[in-house]
């Protein structure tokens, strides 16, 4: 099974037991049973009929808009219920104590992709290495979520700010803006990083957590926000190293940027060349070090809730992922 990204506008339509992409062109079948989930950028009717069909199969949609920016999921019915599960995501939510120790292993596992990333550059002083460090030992000194927040920050306006040492292009970076994105270059982290939180999502619905209860962001109304937690850890290696190598390769330059917006949003020729890289890091395996096969990146997203639910029910400690390629 695999994720299908649509660029095309047109109706989805269900006839019998098979999907449809109806476009000027034509149709274009889907087959259903090699859906994992469908990432939909263009402009896209939906019926009820075809809803349901992905409902019935467990097919998790993301949808976009019109500038690239994901707008919502939609998450079928759950079929992995499990009460005991649940209860036990609650109660480590409500209990201070138990939520802050969750929250600093995502803190930590986000950090530790910071260091790793960064190593890989020769050009990166010590000096950096240095603060993170300091930052990554300070994590357990944290008395609660807000000053977590606010370590977890500085740290990343640490690591942010070497990104023009990397980046073999002439870049506009001076700190991270989302809403909206005010360059190039937070315009693509901000794609990219939506494309982690997705894929967080539907790993999510594979398992009996809930993703609306959350450690290390506030849960709150129309968001999963156990996915902005789990998203942290996977944000650096599996979104910044796409980031990377896109731009130093020359992949994308400031051309799949739209001038007229000061290159706050990319194209859609740059959304294709950037959801291409990132699919195809997202299937690349490594060898487990504890498992001894191959697992794919996305697949390591599925085992890191598997962690999670063994810790909240009591059965083994989290701790979170830690890069060591």
């Amino acid at each position: 099974m695999k994720d299908y990204y649509i660029f095309k506008s047109g109706r989805i339509s269900r006839k019998d037991n098979s999907i449809f992409l109806e476009t000027k062109d034509g149709d274009i079948p889907i087959p259903v049973n090699d859906i994992d989930s469908l990432y939909l950028f263009g402009e896209i009717d939906l019926n009820t009929k075809a809803i349901n069909f992905f409902a019935q199969q467990g097919i998790v949609l993301h949808f976009f808009n019109y500038y690239g920016w994901w707008t919502g999921s939609f998450y079928p019915r759950e079929e992995l219920l499990s009460g005991e599960v649940i209860v036990h995501q609650v109660e480590h939510y409500l209990d201070p104590g138990k939520r802050l120790d969750l929250a600093k292993e995502f803190v930590q596992g986000a950090i530790h992709g910071f260091i790793y990333n960064l190593k890989r550059y020769s050009q990166i002083g010590e000096d950096i290495f240095a603060h993170l460090n300091n930052y990554s030992e300070n994590i357990n000194n944290q008395p609660d979520i807000s000053a977590l927040m606010g370590l977890e920050g500085n740290a990343r306006d640490c690591y942010y700010g070497v990104f023009p040492k990397i980046i073999k292009q002439e870049i506009e970076f001076e700190k991270r803006v989302k809403h909206p994105p005010d360059n190039m270059m937070n315009a693509l982290i901000s794609f990219v990083n939506s494309l982690v939180y997705t894929a967080v999502i539907k790993e999510i619905y594979r398992t009996q957590l809930n993703p609306t209860i959350s450690y290390l962001h506030e849960p709150s109304y129309r968001r999963f926000s156990l996915a902005l937690d789990v998203a942290e850890i996977f944000k650096p290696i599996y979104g910044d190293r796409v980031i990377f190598d896109l731009l130093n390769n020359h992949q994308i330059t400031e051309k799949n940027f739209d001038k007229e917006l000061n290159y706050c949003y990319l194209k859609e020729d740059g959304r294709k060349i950037v959801v291409k890289a990132f699919d195809e890091k997202m299937k690349t395996t490594i060898i487990h070090k504890k498992l001894k096969r191959k697992v794919s990146y996305q697949k390591i997203i599925r085992l890191e809730l598997y962690k999670l639910i063994k810790h909240v029910i009591g059965e083994t400690t989290y701790k979170s992922f830690r890069v060591w390629w």
